[in-house]
């Protein structure tokens, strides 16, 4: 049985905003909705547009929304591969913008100064820190790296073990490491999934990655 535009979209909103869907609205700046478009920073998802956060259908003015989403790629310092959907429901239209993952990440949004890097957890648009950079700028270079066993990498795995979450600012203080030295060597444990990035309480830690 093929789904109505009414029963699409329904069926998308009944899973509420997560890690691949955010809800907007209306889109009426596109430097914010810019900040949506860090989907393409993680895996990839779809914004849709004309729904409010609580799921109700208010509908859009689709060729405004759609110009707004253009305007937002066109803030991005790369390309955004994305496409536009129009679907009709209760008599209202709503827009889906399905945004694909990059490989060459991060892109950044920005018209002047240092364009920002934004990627998606859960249901929240989160500013990349320097470690993410970091990690991207390693993982896009044709070269690899060798992990040298020292004993700063044996410090920091010390000071994770037992589940510890630990912070870059902690990290910094306990072993004397500079802050850069620092986000060198976390983004490389990040790098080949040995640590993993943990986002509470609107900061970011740091563990030993589970099996």
């Amino acid at each position: 049985k093929l789904l109505t535009d009414t029963d699409y979209i329904h069926a998308l909103i009944a899973e509420g905003e997560h890690q691949q869907q955010d809800f907007k609205f209306e889109i009426s700046d596109a430097r914010k909705i810019a900040k949506t478009l860090g989907f393409a920073n993680t895996n990839g998802g779809r914004l849709l547009i004309g729904v409010k956060d609580n799921g109700k259908i208010a509908g859009v003015r689709s060729e405004e929304e759609k110009y707004m989403i253009e305007a937002a790629a066109q803030l991005i310092a790369a390309e955004v591969e994305y496409s536009l959907q129009t679907y009709i429901v209760e008599g209202r239209q709503v827009l889906v913008a399905t945004i694909e993952e990059t490989p060459h990440k991060p892109l950044r949004q920005g018209e002047t100064g240092k364009p920002l890097a934004y990627l998606r957890i859960k249901d929240e648009n989160i500013l990349a820190t320097p470690i993410h950079l970091r990690v991207w700028q390693q993982s896009d270079s044709p070269r690899g790296e060798l992990i040298r066993y020292t004993e700063r990498e044996q410090l920091l795995l010390e000071q994770l073990e037992h589940g510890t979450l630990l912070s870059l600012n902690r990290y910094c203080r306990q072993t004397g490491l500079s802050r850069r030295a620092a986000e060198h060597l976390l983004a490389k444990f990040v790098r080949y999934d040995i640590v993993e990035p943990v986002f509470e309480n609107h900061k970011f830690y740091f563990r030993i990655k589970n099996e």
